[in-house]
């Protein structure tokens, strides 16, 4: 027979334990950082950075999963119930989807980080067979006859409308004009045999699958290319450019169901410091710091690059004219 007193004991330690386990869970905390293709290596790297940084500063453990795909999937994933606590995709024009539909985050998220949110940069490079093969030099070589190109999907990848805006303003500036720009990219999608979803997709189909003549490429992933394939691809600046300005932001309504804003705005604020900015410019992104831009100076050259909002007038009217439905890009592809 159980005594009062021992049932009583029993009750107490069972009330102990499960204090000691909300302790314990209180302790740790998991973070989503839903992202676009290339920058799964960055993200390992700057993840374990993070955490020990967290753990420096509160105590608490965190763990921080990574989701990677096309930036559009990414943006449509979150809308429709991916529970992230951070996105930080391609292009700002998909992050803002995020605003109009469903309000997941404020529609100023843009100004709540410095420098527009975007703590790195990027821009597009022409990646070739080794030795160049095709004597590949500029953007005009991508129409020729004899060069199939490897691209994405505009559709679904952030990364591939940075490449499509990149080809129409240097056609628009050498040939003079939106109509000239419209045929040119025509004909460059008409040398391009599929369309990934992705960025990370077209580098494996150019990679590993070996389709295509020169692959359209993020320069991190050209340089990851190097890094792994060195005897197999080379890769080239073209005269002109575009500055890409990933950004990233918190979820807003999924930090605050699951209560992880604090760790969640720290994630994204230490991407700005001077250990995270080395851990960029490691990874072949951009910094935006002067230490680590001096760094990687030779690494990462300086180049002709435009911005998109002065030659596009920004990503929701680059959307709306190019990739909305009935746009450019669905005027000029024909699927084969």
């Amino acid at each position: 027979m159980i005594s009062r007193r021992q049932t009583l004991r029993f009750l107490s330690t069972a009330a102990l334990g499960t204090s000691l386990a909300t302790a314990a869970l209180a302790q740790q905390v998991t973070l989503l950082n839903v992202s676009y293709d290339p920058t799964r290596e960055l993200y390992v790297e700057y993840n374990a950075a993070f955490t020990k940084h967290w753990k420096t500063k509160t105590g608490q453990d965190v763990t921080v999963k990574q989701s990677h795909g096309g930036s559009g999937k990414q943006a449509r994933s979150i809308i429709d119930g991916l529970d992230a606590d951070v996105a930080t995709l391609a292009l700002a024009g998909d992050t803002d989807a995020l605003h109009s539909n469903g309000n997941w985050i404020p529609k100023d998220w843009q100004k709540r980080l410095p420098l527009n949110s975007s703590p790195y940069t990027s821009t597009i490079v022409l990646v070739t067979r080794a030795g160049n093969p095709k004597n590949i030099k500029d953007w005009d070589d991508l129409i020729r006859p004899d060069v199939k190109v490897i691209t994405p999907n505009p559709k679904t990848s952030g990364g591939a409308r940075w490449n499509y805006l990149a080809a129409w303003e240097f056609a628009k500036r050498k040939y003079g004009g939106d109509d000239k720009a419209k045929d040119f990219v025509a004909k460059l999608y008409n040398n391009v045999p599929v369309l990934d979803t992705g960025a990370r997709g077209s580098t494996i189909t150019f990679s590993q699958r070996n389709q295509g003549d020169v692959l359209v490429a993020w320069e991190n992933e050209a340089y990851l290319l190097e890094k792994e394939f060195g005897n197999k691809v080379d890769f080239i600046y073209p005269s002109l450019s575009i500055l890409a300005e990933p950004a990233v932001t918190l979820v807003d309504k999924n930090v605050d169901k699951k209560g992880t804003r604090a760790v969640a705005e720290e994630y994204l604020k230490f991407l700005y410091s001077e250990e995270a900015q080395d851990i960029i410019g490691k990874n072949f992104y951009r910094p935006t710091s002067a230490k680590a831009q001096a760094k990687y100076a030779k690494q990462l050259p300086k180049i002709n690059l435009f911005k998109l909002d002065d030659a596009f007038g920004g990503w929701d009217k680059a959307t709306k004219i190019h990739f909305a439905d009935g746009g450019s890009f669905d005027q000029i592809y024909t699927k084969k």
